[in-house]
């Protein structure tokens, strides 16, 4: 519950347009969105696969948004639009991302292998960026808006187009 209200507090901050606390706890479906993920990872956690599954599916019909159950994400996650966006089951995410609408973190192929992104802390993902396979995004670092990353990005850095 606690996480949530810091991320409640994080997007009233950060979000010029958000007028009031309440607003986005009542309004705000990448707000709302990671709600349902923390209880489906709970489950999924516990092994009751069907039970997180529910829950996502759910959540991914209040708010478009789909989050795997089995993505791990940080402290303070910004979904800020949201519609269209994908996180997939092995996704890694840190503290303070920001992730705009349309955004894939999925995986290639069926790899034994991690198969989805490790994104770092206070990474910037900008709107249609597809982030694809088992690499990793630095902390700090910023994806650009229909960029389509396939390889490592470093901390401190900006990545733009194809990245591979």
């Amino acid at each position: 519950m606690f996480k949530n209200f810091e991320t409640a507090k994080r997007i009233r901050k950060e979000d010029p347009s958000a007028k009031s606390l309440l607003e986005v706890i009542l309004l705000y479906p990448g707000y709302h969105v990671i709600g349902f993920h923390r209880v489906a990872h709970f489950f999924y956690k516990i092994k009751w696969y069907f039970i997180a599954r529910l829950i996502s599916n759910i959540g991914r019909f209040f708010t478009q948004i789909e989050i795997h159950p089995g993505a791990k994400i940080g402290r303070r996650p910004f979904i800020d639009h949201g519609g269209g966006v994908v996180i997939g089951e092995t996704t890694v995410i840190g503290d303070d991302v920001l992730i705009y609408h349309g955004v894939t973190l999925g995986g290639i192929g069926k790899s034994s292998t991690r198969r989805h992104p490790i994104i770092g802390n206070r990474v910037i993902i900008g709107a249609h960026a597809q982030i694809l396979g088992g690499l990793q995004i630095g902390d700090h670092a910023k994806i650009g808006a229909g960029a389509i990353i396939l390889s490592d990005v470093p901390s401190n850095s900006t990545a733009v187009g194809l990245h591979k």
